[in-house]
């Protein structure tokens, strides 16, 4: 029997009022009253307002009473009697110990669970602040392109396994890369629709899909351009007017940085004296760290070329129509313009491939670290800050002097550092 009774909760002063169990009555300053049931949930205390407390029925209208006659849930109701309170405690109360979410099956029924492709809508719309406008892009077209088409008139709640399956089968072999990209944004869709409620069971890993998938063909990589070959196209190239896309794939070729950078690249980042194009972490991969890059001569002739006037170096450095930046297939339509079917993120291969065959005594790490990429594990990141930029010079400046013979002044020199010459870096 509750320690209330429906005079106590009338004639209630200011403060709380147990009635036992975990339900409480809140009474404010102000005199409104309401019910809040206190339950643990995972091992955590967790408060629950259950609703107003209508004393002597006078807030409940014709249209809640018979409501309430025809079975109407009490989780629903906004305004509960004493009983109606004790009633709707004692069902979250026996939800919460079997392990449910008491709050979600409190407001279940007020819930309209949306269809998937209003789902990735919502979904979008939450996320795009945290991410560029390119990946917000891809991610909402991806779907309306790959998923919708199956997926979108269903209801989040619904969707199971077989239906997420039978989408990816469509494009899975064929589209491989898409495929994979698809399969990860209608799991966020999903993890974002259980979030918020609209959906109970668990999303599907990515290794219980593939059980339901034919096996993909192997590779996915990038296709590289091989480095003998990238004189020969570089001297091409160079006879030719030098616009902005060509510049920014040659540019790409000699530094081995991304595309994403180098169509982000600004005179301000770039140092003609000390060689170095320092890069913001805004404009790497990631954006969580910077990274510097030692320019080669070729690297610097193809900068001066581009801009002979000092004064005029500012905003970036290679612009696209109206000042803007580039689009990637810009600089892939130059590779393609020439009959090349290479892939503009290749040409961090060709680097990457040329320096361990030819540069063999500069470490492995350097010329990784070179290309931005991680290396070591995270207690050797910790401990090991050396960034070797006069080791990644060495590469580069080699580099350069392999690519465009012509552009380097000392290019006989930039040969492969000794065991000696690496003690003194």
């Amino acid at each position: 029997m509750g320690k209330l009774t429906v005079l106590k909760v009338k004639n209630a002063k200011a403060g709380r009022h147990t009635d036992g169990d975990g339900l409480f009555l809140y009474v404010k300053e102000s005199g409104a009253r309401s019910y809040v049931l206190r339950v643990q949930h995972e091992g955590k205390r967790r408060d629950i307002g259950l609703g107003t407390a209508d004393v002597d029925g006078a807030g409940r209208d014709q249209t809640d009473s018979e409501s309430l006659l025809n079975g109407s849930s009490l989780m629903l109701r906004k305004s509960l009697t004493l009983s109606e309170a004790r009633e709707k405690a004692s069902i979250l109360r026996k939800l919460a110990k079997t392990g449910a979410d008491p709050i979600i099956e409190r407001d279940k029924e007020r819930i309209t669970t949306p269809s998937f492709a209003e789902a990735v809508t919502e979904a979008y719309n939450a996320f795009k602040p945290g991410w560029s406008d390119r990946t917000a892009k891809a991610f909402k077209a991806s779907l309306e392109e790959h998923a919708n088409p199956k997926l979108g008139q269903l209801k989040v709640s619904a969707i199971g396994l077989w239906d997420i399956v039978a989408t990816l089968a469509v494009i899975w072999t064929e589209k491989p890369v898409m495929a994979k990209k698809v399969s990860v944004r209608i799991r966020q869709v999903l993890a974002f629709a259980k979030a918020r409620g609209w959906r109970s069971d668990a999303v599907p890993e990515a290794r219980e899909l593939r059980l339901g998938l034919s096996k993909q063909a192997e590779g996915g990589h990038f296709k590289a351009m091989p480095y003998e070959d990238c004189a020969t196209f570089f001297a091409d190239q160079w006879k030719k007017e030098l616009t902005p896309s060509r510049a920014a794939m040659l540019f790409a070729m000699l530094t081995g940085n991304r595309s994403g950078s180098i169509r982000a690249a600004a005179w301000e980042q770039i140092d003609l004296e000390t060689r170095e194009w320092r890069c913001p972490a805004t404009i790497m991969k990631g954006k969580k760290v910077a990274h510097d890059v030692a320019l080669s001569d070729a690297a610097i002739a193809l900068l001066e070329r581009l801009q002979p006037q000092k004064g005029l170096r500012s905003g970036l450095v290679f612009p696209g129509r109206h000042g803007k930046p580039l689009s990637d297939m810009s600089l892939t339509k130059v590779l393609r313009q020439v009959g090349r079917d290479e892939a503009v993120h290749g040409f961090r291969t060709s680097f990457r491939t040329w320096a361990a065959e030819k540069m063999p005594l500069i470490p492995w790490n350097v010329a990784e670290l070179a290309i931005a990429h991680k290396v070591g594990t995270s207690v050797e990141k910790a401990y090991v800050r050396a960034e070797y930029l006069s080791m990644r010079r060495s590469l580069f400046d080699g580099w350069g002097a392999f690519v465009a013979p012509s552009l380097t002044e000392s290019y006989r020199n930039a040969v492969a550092l000794t065991p000696s010459q690496r003690a003194n870096t």
